[in-house]
């Protein structure tokens, strides 16, 4: 059991958690029915009460289903792994049972994780997509089959983000140097330096042309100051550097 699955279980047995409006929202798609629903919700009153195992009986005292209906579908939600009977010792020495949901929550904590992961893949597909759109608008044409196969290594086996891809294609468009090669380049320089997020690119870039800028700078005479430039350095990539 991990950390975290470890805590759900103490939170749940020291009746930290209340009824959960998730218990509402995914038992149907767990398979539970109404009834057996109605079931974990009284089971979870006793708990808040401090009865951990309530009868048939006690469960047919608030409920309008019948006791043999009651054991039927306390039967059910163990067979499926929502629901366990656990033993205990309490401070005296003495040796109880109780019922616990964590089975439960555990299910549904699961398919949150899975949701949310389908829905960060599902992310990461549409980004992967404007990618490509993104190179052939800047390049105004369609990119040959070499140039998608490269871009698909850049994601596949570099393992370079969608948006750090972008921020290297806006480096290569600044600089006047719109190719795969110069920003393979690019991005190559980006993974020596660890450099993985857009800031982190820009800052250096920025710090790049300033340090060009100040050693670039010649003395000026008086008419040259006058006369204003547009110049403005970019880093070429494809130099060799240490």
């Amino acid at each position: 059991m991990n950390a975290n699955n470890h805590r759900l279980r103490t939170w749940t047995e020291q009746r930290m958690i209340p009824i959960p409006q998730l218990f509402f929202q995914f038992y149907k798609e767990l398979n539970i029915e109404d009834e057996e629903a109605l079931i974990v919700m009284h089971l979870l009153a006793f708990h808040m009460e401090g009865y951990d195992f309530p009868t048939p009986n006690n469960l047919k005292n608030r409920l309008t289903m019948p006791e043999n209906e009651l054991t039927s579908r306390l039967q059910r939600l163990m067979q499926k792994g929502f629901l366990e009977i656990t033993r205990d010792v309490d401070t005296s020495g003495k040796l109880y049972e109780k019922y616990s949901v964590y089975p439960l929550w555990e299910r549904i904590v699961q398919m949150i994780e899975m949701k949310e992961q389908q829905k960060s893949a599902t992310t990461l597909q549409q980004e992967e997509g404007e990618i490509f759109r993104l190179f052939e608008e800047e390049m105004g044409r369609l990119l040959s089959p070499l140039e998608l196969e490269k871009i698909g290594c850049w994601l596949d086996e570099d393992n370079h983000s969608p948006i750090l891809i972008k921020e290297a294609l806006k480096e290569a468009v600044f600089a006047g140097k719109l190719s795969i090669r110069y920003i393979d380049r690019i991005l190559l320089e980006w993974k020596k330096k660890n450099i993985t997020t857009p800031q982190a690119a820009q800052k250096q870039s920025e710090q790049f042309r300033e340090k060009q800028t100040f050693s670039r700078t010649p003395a000026r005479t008086v008419q040259q100051d006058a006369q204003p430039t547009n110049k403005v350095p970019f880093y070429n990539w494809l130099e060799e550097r240490e």
